[in-house]
């Protein structure tokens, strides 16, 4: 009998180690849909960024593009290795990110600080709903999710300073 085009030779089923359940697998796949439409807004953002300070927010953009597209890919590649099948198809993200849509145009860098810094914490607050899921099943998952909560945080707190006053 031959496979059916792009069919494994081995089934899913056939790999030793764990596998993901059904929820740990939605969990992650909520995870990196937030990521990967917090990459795609960071890039909107940076390219229609203006203003005063437009060029270290332009380049820090940047640094959280690429922080999220690496975590994405982190929690995409985790999922298969648990037999779970990723899903970043743009229809897919815009149907379940719970990301809010990021304005049109350009946008001053004090508005862009706003937006970004809501985006990095609604990101965070995904993966913190399901953190203590994901630990209860597999720990070793929850410590990659331990890494990209620091970091997002971390440029939350560095980007919405930019708007603070003493």
């Amino acid at each position: 009998m031959t496979a059916a085009p792009g069919a494994s030779r081995r089934a899913e089923s056939d790999v030793a180690g764990f596998t993901a359940s059904p929820q740990l697998a939605q969990a992650l796949q909520q995870i990196l849909v937030d990521l990967v439409e917090l990459h795609l807004q960071g890039k909107q953002a940076h390219w229609n960024v203006v203003g005063h300070n437009f060029r270290d927010l332009h380049l820090q953009l940047d640094e959280i593009v690429d922080e999220a597209r690496e975590a994405a890919d982190t929690i995409a590649e985790r999922m298969r290795a648990l037999a779970a099948r990723p899903d970043g198809r743009s229809d897919t993200v815009a149907a379940g990110t719970t990301l809010p849509a990021f304005p049109d145009g350009e946008l001053n860098v004090s508005t862009v600080v706003d937006l970004v810094t809501t985006r990095l914490r609604a990101t965070v607050d995904t993966l913190r709903t399901h953190h203590d899921q994901v630990d209860s099943e597999d720990p070793a998952t929850a410590d990659l999710l331990h890494g990209i909560i620091d970091s997002l945080e971390k440029y939350a707190w560095m980007v919405s300073s930019e708007n603070r006053t003493v």
